[in-house]
């Protein structure tokens, strides 16, 4: 098998620092890319989180000026991953998140911060790093979104690696003022339609959909979304003029770091065969939470950020009617001010039925998994999500609405699908408080047929939530780009 080389130039990376899914899909594709023939090297900054868990890095080139100051290029390996790392403290080198200050605010040089991850993208694209030369460079979301840019313009007729752009929430599209283009060491016919101009400014975003060779995004059905004019928040144009370069592939999730029959973060283990430990797990979780601790209630959890796009104020609306079918509601999250404090409120008024924790770790997040009954999803637009996919390898019903990504990996429980006994859990649509509601009713009917609850868990504790297919899926759009073959197995070692 022909082994290709790809640069995944990305702003996160589990387990190195993380904020959203965007962490976990970089840390965790990589390994089921091997066994494809594809090697995977991430690009990411070096934030002081990142530089204090990579150990012995390797030097192997330094940039004299990297927007205001020297900057080396680290190769470094944590377990599978195999890193370069952008070693520039006069951008990464500070407290707070990648994106956000200790205030919670925007790092007012961002578009510096990002720019820089996107020029050296393209600079090893374009082959000016000696020790290492990729066939194709794939950046994620607008933090890398100038990489493709930068080698078209930075190229000079030069061969360079092919480009992939991969949009992980198109709502996050890096808009910043024209007269940053100089700054940016971008030429001034790059201020255009065809070019990096957006709206008058200039399209981090934009200029990777306009430039790279292909597009994908983490599911099917977002796919479509993003192409109309609601869905496509401003770029659905250019992307239906590029139908035939974007392709929708499902984000998968690590199953050995979420396994319920191997996981130390949850109170209890338990597989498909053996579900009862869950209770543990649920009687702690509620003891987390600030709930009443009793597992005859059916337990409801959200575990998200706390933004309009997630739907959190649907889910509070609703809360009269949920709490009303006798279930108990337990919330994970941060985000908008406003809606950490309507979601306390909710705990206040609501004491020992409704429990929150603002903020988030690991191991909370994998208890909620374990111990909830059933996961709330009320998502106006979802590109992929992975709470779902976690949820289902733990056997919580997840309870989605039916938009991108959502769509794509629920199989609603309707009467026909449970008599074929696929159903893995509940979709509504629209994302409305009446219609969940709705869907709150269903769950809270299913929940009293204790065998029948039990068939819908295991069903999706057997669902394949893994990199696998999608991974395949990858390495061949790899292979395309770069021409490269597979080799035909012998019949023998077919599966």
């Amino acid at each position: 098998m022909t082994s290709i080389s790809v640069l995944s130039v990305v702003s996160e990376i589990y387990p190195l620092i993380k904020t959203g899914g965007l962490a976990d899909v970089a840390g965790s594709l990589p390994a089921f890319l091997k066994p494809e023939g594809i090697a995977i090297t991430s690009l990411v900054p070096g934030y002081r989180a990142v530089l204090s868990k990579i150990g012995d890095a390797v030097p192997i080139h330094v940039f004299p000026d990297l927007f205001g100051g020297p900057a080396r290029l680290l190769r470094a390996q944590v377990g599978p991953l195999d890193l370069l790392v952008i070693d520039a403290p006069h951008l990464y080198d500070r407290p707070g998140t990648p994106y956000l200050d200790p205030e919670g605010e925007n790092w007012p040089d961002n578009a510096i911060r990002f720019a820089a991850l996107s020029a050296v993208g393209a600079a090893i694209g374009l082959g000016e790093v000696a020790a290492y030369c990729p066939d194709v460079v794939h950046a994620h979301d607008w933090q890398a979104g100038l990489t493709p840019a930068y080698l078209h313009y930075r190229g000079n007729g030069r061969t360079r690696a092919a480009t992939i752009m991969t949009i992980h929430n198109l709502a996050f599209q890096g808009q910043y003022p024209p007269d940053l283009l100089p700054v940016l060491g971008l030429p001034p016919e790059a201020m255009a339609v065809n070019g990096v101009e957006y709206y008058g400014g200039i399209g981090y975003l934009k200029a990777g959909l306009q430039f790279a060779d292909r597009i994908t995004t983490v599911s099917p059905k977002y796919a479509e979304e993003i192409c109309t004019l609601e869905g496509g928040m401003g770029l659905g144009s250019l992307l239906r003029d590029r139908i035939g370069d974007l392709q929708g592939i499902l984000n998968g999730i690590d199953e050995s770091v979420w396994d319920p029959s191997e996981d130390k973060l949850i109170a209890a283990k338990f597989d498909r065969l053996h579900i009862k430990p869950r209770r543990i797990n649920k009687l702690s979780l509620q003891r987390r939470v600030g709930l009443r601790e009793d597992t005859d209630v059916l337990l409801m959890g959200l575990i998200s950020r706390l933004t309009w796009q997630k739907g959190i104020d649907i889910l509070l609306d609703a809360l009269p009617l949920i709490l009303g079918t006798g279930a108990q509601v337990a919330i994970i999250g941060q985000g908008e001010r406003a809606m950490e404090r309507a979601v306390g409120d909710a705990v206040t008024a609501y004491p020992g039925r409704v429990g929150c924790v603002i903020g988030y770790d690991e191991e909370l997040g994998h208890l909620l998994q374990a111990g909830a009954d059933a996961l709330l999803l009320p998502s106006r637009f979802e590109p992929c999500g992975l709470t779902q996919l976690y949820a289902l390898r733990y056997g919580c019903v997840p309870v989605v609405a039916r938009v991108g990504g959502l769509s794509d990996t629920v199989i609603d429980a309707n009467e026909m699908a449970r008599a074929e006994g696929i159903g893995t859990g509940i979709q509504f649509h629209p994302p409305t408080v009446e219609m969940l509601e709705s869907a709150a009713l269903r769950v809270a009917a299913l929940w009293k047929k204790p065998a029948l609850w039990r068939r819908i868990q295991r069903n999706g504790m057997r669902t394949d939530v893994s990199w696998r297919r999608s991974a395949r899926l990858y390495a061949e759009l790899y292979r395309e780009l770069t021409g490269a073959q597979r080799a035909v197995e012998p019949e023998a070692l077919r599966a």
